[in-house]
């Protein structure tokens, strides 16, 4: 009797044992960095013959030992975590310091150590900041406090004065062709093509048709030149006259150009006069240029063989409209250092013009204008006029050309 209870309290064990051992090993403690723990033997293949041994303990009233579910609780707490048990410490980066995850579900990236990746730093604190341990210094334009600032290079530096590196002295050309034959090149035909060669114009500025009291006239005001950059010859002319009258006055100028810098011009040569009779010719010395502001200005002295001393003072200034439309104001004043009666000219300001000329540029080489000019003469120069029986000034409307190659 003792004997059958015994046989019958041990076939509930007898039957789980090869249930147990038909569980499959997913145990990964052969991959490297991962050691999961045994799994408990599966229910389902131990529930029929476990049911049928229990119904046949209950009958003999024999006791009965459940080991099996309980090793198979501990299963119910891996579920809440997929990676509870995982033994990640062999994987680079990865760090489990011996800590069991307890609340995985906070923090995604807790417990990770990814101080050993690129760009990323261990962090003290990880569930309050998302970024908190994540090393950003390195990215571009990104500087962390207490970081030391990147050097600086390029043109981050500040500007210095390091004179700039001198030119090379050495020619690929001398190698074939010589080097003194290069260096006559150089020195002549380099030079001329680079600024120095020889170019010319015909300029007149005023070219005009005068409407006034006392009879219609006409005037011109121009220049030729033909030189280099430095060194320049000029001829000046400028005259006017009455239609139907004899030329009342006419002059032209000889000069040696001479540049002083790229804005004056020192000139100097000789004056004849044509007109008034008697003729004169005067040794001439003088300036032009361009004054700031962009006002074109001119200056002379004039010495005549006769021993009399003149000046002149002329400027004008282009004001530009539109792309096609100009105005000129103009302004030219005559002196005299003393009185010379053979040819009507008093001392002093012997006469002052001023006009104001509206030109259309349609071509620059060829623009004709309209516009007013006032003309006055003072002192003795205006008494040996009205001797004469001339007009010594009044307004006039005009009408002409500005053209030049």
């Amino acid at each position: 009797m003792i004997r059958a209870l015994l046989l019958a309290g041990m076939a509930p064990l007898a039957l789980a044992t090869p249930a147990f051992g038909q569980t499959m090993d997913h145990s990964m403690h052969n991959m490297p960095g991962m050691t999961m723990p045994a799994k408990p033997a599966a229910k389902p293949a131990a529930k029929p013959k476990a049911k049928a041994a229990a119904k046949s303990a209950t009958k003999r009233k024999a006791p009965v030992r459940r080991t099996a579910p309980r090793r198979a609780q501990p299963a119910k707490a891996q579920a809440a975590d997929p990676h509870a048990g995982h033994d990640m410490s062999g994987m680079q980066g990865m760090d489990m310091g011996g800590q069991q995850q307890a609340a995985p579900t906070q923090n995604p990236h807790a417990g990770h150590d990814m101080s050993a990746m690129p760009g990323m730093a261990a962090s003290t604190d990880a569930s309050q900041d998302p970024h908190a341990g994540h090393d950003m210094s390195t990215m571009s334009g990104m500087a962390m406090p207490g970081a030391q600032p990147a050097a600086k290079v390029g043109t981050d530096l500040p500007p210095g004065n390091k004179p700039a590196p001198a030119p090379a002295g050495d020619h690929l050309a001398d190698r074939f062709w010589g080097a003194d034959a290069m260096a006559s090149s150089r020195e002549n035909d380099l030079r001329r093509e680079h600024g120095g060669m020889t170019v010319y114009q015909i300029l007149f500025n005023l070219a005009e048709y005068q409407a006034r009291k006392g009879g219609d006239g006409y005037r011109w005001d121009g220049e030729a030149w033909i030189g280099g950059d430095i060194n320049r010859f000029t001829l000046k002319s400028e005259g006017e006259g009455t239609f139907g009258k004899p030329l009342e006055q006419a002059e032209v100028q000889a000069l040696y150009s001479r540049a002083l810098d790229p804005y004056w011009n020192l000139q100097a040569g000789v004056r004849y006069d044509f007109k008034p009779n008697p003729s004169r010719t005067y040794a001439t010395v003088g300036i032009e240029g361009l004054a700031p502001g962009w006002f074109e200005v001119e200056g002379a002295v004039f010495l005549s063989d006769k021993g009399d001393v003149l000046g002149r003072a002329e400027g004008y200034y282009d004001q530009r409209i539109t792309n096609w439309f100009v105005l000129q104001p103009r302004v030219e004043a005559n002196f005299s250092a003393q009185d010379v009666p053979e040819t009507g000219t008093g001392s002093g300001l012997t006469d002052l013009e001023a006009g104001l000329r509206l030109r259309y540029e349609g071509r620059r080489e060829f623009a004709p204008y309209i516009g007013v000019s006032w003309e006055r003469q003072f002192g003795d120069t205006a008494r040996f006029t009205r001797a004469r029986g001339d007009s010594t000034g009044g307004f006039s409307f005009v009408a002409g050309v500005r053209t030049w190659f």
